[in-house]
């Protein structure tokens, strides 16, 4: 298959990129691409007009990679002719720019799916649940933070249902878990890899993880022999050779130990994981098959000059390239669980001291962050 660049704007179809970029990610909302020409005199380009904000898609072939909006077109001229520059971004871009509108304010009884969809609905954007993935508990009653973008609350909800969400070809959103559908064909030494390299890391990775129910130990009076009352879980790593400890504290005295836990274990996978960060430079856009690589599939590895056996991995990122080099793909690739999506409590709880003595609870909305 020959491939080329088109972009359709306007009703017209528009071909001959002398450069291409164009990236999607399972952790980027959302797609982007930029894309140029040249000519050495003025001519055709002076035809080529469009305005920021236009409704586009990127196509690669006859395949949709990206439906979105134009961000910036950039026309210029040198010594050595003509050129233009035309930047942009899939629909989701909305998402992450734009405030959250809700009425009322307040989200209860519902799920990350049905908060994802009244979120976009605004900004014309389409939510699916990826098929056979439970739509997930009810979440709790909530409110949102003024000035929040409708994709901060999105994140927070699907990683509180423990899924990934992502931009697909058509502009959509997809709740996903982490992939388990493989491409026909993989990278191999010797077959389609024109570069590669792996980024073996310690530094990020620790012994023990140790969560605590909160940070300050004002149960060691109380506690008996070698049993620490403050603290909940802890997680060891076998294949970290000396010891280093993380600790871990719960959002919450009420309602965030089971989160604690959960992080826990989080940590130490995803810290493993990103131990193992793969680049790689491939001699194509497509597969074997004729399938454009796709973010959140497994691919074959097969490249022993790395010290990596032989092993199917999570496309994190493609970028799919054009230049004075030829046409490449530029992948990132790690193990499964390095993508798995971060435990998070929507609603820490904390004690306040009221005037009259004595403590009660309150609820909050703290994004909280890990390991990334």
């Amino acid at each position: 298959m020959i491939d080329d660049l088109t972009l359709r704007i306007g009703g017209a179809d528009i071909s001959g990129w002398t450069e291409v970029r164009v990236t999607r990610g399972v952790e980027r909302v959302p797609g982007d691409f930029e894309i140029s020409m040249t000519e050495r005199y003025l001519g055709d380009l002076h035809a080529v007009t469009m305005l920021p904000g236009q409704s586009c898609q990127v196509l690669l072939g006859t395949d949709v990679v990206i439906t979105g909006y134009v961000d910036r077109f950039t026309p210029g001229i040198s010594a050595r002719g003509h050129q233009i520059r035309v930047s942009g971004r899939g629909k989701c871009c909305d998402l992450l720019d734009c405030s959250a509108e809700w009425p009322g304010g307040q989200i209860s009884g519902t799920n990350a799916l049905d908060v994802a969809r009244k979120l976009a609905q605004p900004y014309g954007i389409s939510v699916a649940l990826a098929a056979g993935i439970p739509a997930g508990a009810v979440i709790p009653q909530f409110n949102l933070i003024l000035g929040e973008t409708a994709w901060e609350i999105i994140e927070r909800v699907c990683r509180y249902q423990a899924l990934l969400a992502y931009e697909l070809a058509d502009g959509s959103l997809l709740l996903d878990q982490v992939g388990t559908i493989a491409h026909s064909s993989g990278f191999a030494t010797g077959a389609n890899v024109q570069e590669a390299s792996i980024q073996y890391g310690m530094d990020q990775r620790y012994s023990d993880y140790v969560a605590f129910i909160q940070s300050v130990e004002t149960y060691n009076d109380s506690s008996t022999g070698t049993v620490d009352p403050n603290r909940i879980a802890h997680v060891t790593d076998a294949t970290v050779t000396r010891h280093r400890q993380l600790d871990i504290i719960a959002e919450a005295a009420a309602g965030g130990m089971d989160i604690a836990r959960a992080r826990a274990q989080w940590e130490k996978a995803r810290r493993w994981g990103r131990s193992f960060a793969c680049t790689l430079t491939a001699d194509s856009w497509r597969d074997s098959a004729g399938e454009l690589w796709q973010p959140n599939n497994l691919a074959l590895l097969d490249v022993p000059e790395l010290k990596l056996p032989r092993q199917h991995w999570i496309i994190g990122e493609v970028s799919y390239r054009l230049d004075r080099a030829g046409t490449t793909a530029e992948l990132t690739l790690m193990p499964p669980p390095a993508f798995e999506p971060e435990p998070v409590l929507l609603q820490p709880q904390w004690l306040m001291e009221l005037s009259g003595g004595g403590f009660q609870f309150q609820g909050g909305n703290v994004p909280q962050g890990g390991a990334r």
